[in-house]
């Protein structure tokens, strides 16, 4: 492995350890319990896809008229990744994004939709983000990691991107996690099916194949420039720190649906 690949996950690795041992994970013992971690963390497969077009958007021509545009290398590896995540199969062979697999994931397991689907129809039309949080009542962990996550992409630094979305989305489902979703899965498997099965895509195409093309991807960006290394560590480090931030708006989320009187 490229030894500044390796000076950067060193680098990080604290900050990864927290969010693998977040007690959010074993503090979901019910569906209840998932649906409150979906209505969180919907925003954030959400805000992955808009992380992946942008590296397509900067990376390769998507206008006409056509034209080359960086190295052949590199449009070859987000293409490859923009081909999985926006394209992939549902269990019955069906094609559809991984943020499409999970709303149906979402709608199977009973977790509220209309605040993400509110989100979206508000930001297709008024392309403002905070009018979209407003009008979905997103949580404040989740609007603030995507706004971070919107920071990034604003940059227009494709080698920060790229460096955002390998190091600080990849990687990060705990062997703990996916126990508790596969005992749920054995108690109530037709609420469960679609995201253990969103899970297990996510473990088998991004988790292997897309994270070799994505560690690819950013050592091409970043080449022997001492000052985009440093900076991608820099926006890795912090993207981490956003997403145990998340992790801890869903623990919040949980305490108080836990403490909820059953009337009111």
């Amino acid at each position: 492995m490229n030894p500044r690949i390796q000076t950067l996950q060193k680098h990080i690795e604290p900050i990864r350890q927290t969010i693998l041992h977040h007690p959010s994970y074993s503090s979901i013992k019910s569906l209840d319990d998932l649906q409150v971690f979906m209505q969180h963390h919907v925003y954030a497969v959400w805000d992955f896809m808009s992380l992946l077009k942008t590296l397509q958007n900067q990376l390769t021509c998507t206008q006409v008229p056509w034209y080359p545009v960086g190295d052949a290398n590199t449009r070859y590896l987000i293409n490859e990744i923009v081909i999985g995540e926006e394209s992939d199969v549902d269990q019955t062979g069906v094609r559809m994004s991984h943020f499409e697999l999970y709303l149906n994931a979402m709608q199977q397991c009973g977790a509220d939709t209309k605040g993400i689907h509110q989100f979206i129809h508000t930001l297709q039309n008024s392309r403002d983000l905070e009018k979209a949080f407003i009008a979905a009542d997103t949580p404040e962990a989740a609007r603030q990691f995507v706004r971070f996550t919107f920071e990034i992409i604003q940059s227009q630094q494709p080698h920060l991107v790229a460096a955002v979305f390998t190091f600080g989305r990849e990687d990060l489902i705990p062997g703990m996690f996916m126990q508790l979703i596969e005992d749920l899965h054995q108690r109530i498997p037709t609420q469960i099916g679609n995201f253990k099965y969103y899970l297990d895509r996510h473990i088998e195409v991004d988790g292997d194949h897309h994270s070799h093309l994505a560690l690819e991807m950013t050592t091409r960006l970043c080449g022997e420039d001492d000052s985009k290394w440093e900076s991608a560590t820099h926006a890795c480090n912090k993207a981490l720190e956003m997403r145990n931030a998340l992790w801890n708006g869903v623990l919040e989320g949980l305490k108080q649906a836990h403490t909820k009187p059953i009337f009111s």
